[in-house]
């Protein structure tokens, strides 16, 4: 077997690890000036971003310890039975990878995820010692998240969350039929119950001590998890209820969807039942809603009788055409609650028009310079100037806030 090189173990795993959604990435197209001439290259190696409460773009080096893998997941590229390059980092090769790169400016924490090899409490282990170098050796002050192992004991999460700032474990499907059929080796069991003792060690943690009277550091960015969506047949309506529940039992601060796509040489016959991007697309924005807007889970998908999301519309304008009796609101006096439900204004404009209508009588104009974009906010408002009159009840309405189709240029 070829020693690789730690080059090209970065290639291999940090592609792997494109699958693991606990950020978001953006993409480009791969360009080497070292062969075309010029200035500046962009290669596959794990450099990612995520975002931080206050908004704030991170980047972040986004790797697998390992792809080799005990479990033989039908969803998953790095499955055992899969036919994929294998590679391992050591704990010193990721260190001096993390620090190396934080040093010349190009990340500014680490993503840690892994295959499992031997034995979870074995690989787990590596992760944590990778998190306590860098910690505790390194003296590195970034952010790292580490994705858990629902199998490995409780005293090696407990050490992970002294020094992460976050914990994830997935969740993996959307039902539990769906995990025992794709996932056998897992027992949705055992994930819930991990996901419970880490809710349960992060509110002790929460609390001041007796003696210091200072909360302890425990994994202070919470714990997120992963749905894999479109490996099975579940639908949005399904998947969001999940959701739901997992926010509300675990307190969660994000559930990641995954889109699947049918991996090649899978045995297994798994349906692709949506267009996995945008479906994912759509389950963000109702995710969204949910979490910031003040939805209940049922609401966003009543007018669906299949209980699919509408993929040309989003979430929020999807349910103030099926609910336009609600509609038009006066931007003088609906309360917060409301506003939030108009089609096109976010939690920020809301926010600036409920300070601005304090010292002023707001004005269509007014609205358009505190939202983003007034043709999807004006057929639902009335303000002191302008009334949607029977614009809101058009059966064209539909048709005019859907955005038309563009042809992409080949060139």
């Amino acid at each position: 077997m070829a020693i690789l090189s730690i080059r090209d173990k970065l290639a291999i795993l940090s592609d792997a690890a494109k699958y693991d959604a606990s950020c978001a990435s953006s993409g480009a197209e791969k360009r080497d000036s070292r062969k075309t001439g010029g200035i500046g290259s962009t290669e596959g190696m794990g450099i990612c971003h995520s975002y931080a409460p206050d908004g704030r773009c991170i980047s972040l080096l986004k790797v697998l310890l390992t792809n080799f893998c005990i479990y033989d997941c039908s969803y998953c590229i790095n499955r055992s039975s899969s036919n994929v390059k294998r590679a391992r980092f050591s704990v010193d090769e990721i260190v001096s990878l993390t620090m190396s790169f934080y040093k010349r400016n190009y990340i500014e924490g680490l993503f840690l995820s892994s295959g499992v090899i031997r034995a979870p409490d074995e690989t787990m282990a590596e992760m944590v010692e990778v998190a306590r170098r860098l910690r505790v050796d390194e003296k590195f002050g970034g952010y790292i998240h580490l994705k858990t192992i629902p199998e490995c004991s409780q005293d090696l999460i407990d050490q992970a969350g002294l020094y992460a700032d976050r914990l994830s474990i997935n969740v993996e499907l959307p039902t539990d039929d769906s995990v025992q059929r794709l996932a056998p080796q897992k027992r949705p069991e055992t994930i819930r119950q991990s996901m419970a003792k880490l809710r349960l060690r992060m509110e002790e943690k929460s609390e001041p001590t007796i003696q210091t009277k200072r909360k302890q550091r425990f994994a202070p960015g919470g714990q997120s998890t992963q749905m894999i969506i479109g490996a099975d047949t579940a639908t949005d309506d399904t998947i969001l209820r999940t959701s739901a529940r997992l926010y509300g039992s675990y307190q969660l601060r994000r559930v990641y969807y995954s889109a699947f796509s049918p991996i090649p040489d899978s045995s297994a016959a798994l349906p692709l039942i949506k267009p996995p991007l945008m479906r994912e697309h759509r389950l963000y924005q109702a995710d969204w809603l949910m979490r910031f807007y003040g939805f209940e889970q049922k609401e966003i998908l009543q007018a669906s009788p299949n209980g699919m999301l509408d993929l040309s519309l989003d979430p929020k304008l999807a349910w103030a055409l099926a609910n336009r009796s609600t509609f038009p609101v006066n931007v003088n006096t609906a309360s917060r609650e409301i506003l939030l439900r108009v089609p096109g204004l976010g939690t920020k404009a809301v926010s600036r028009i409920l300070q601005t209508r304090r010292h002023q009588t707001l004005r269509l104009d007014d609205v358009a310079r505190l939202c983003g974009s007034i043709a999807k906010v004006r057929p639902f408002i009335v303000t002191a100037d302008w009334s949607p009159g029977g614009t809101l009840d058009s059966e064209r309405l539909r048709e005019k806030l859907t955005p038309a189709p563009k042809q992409l240029w080949l060139f």
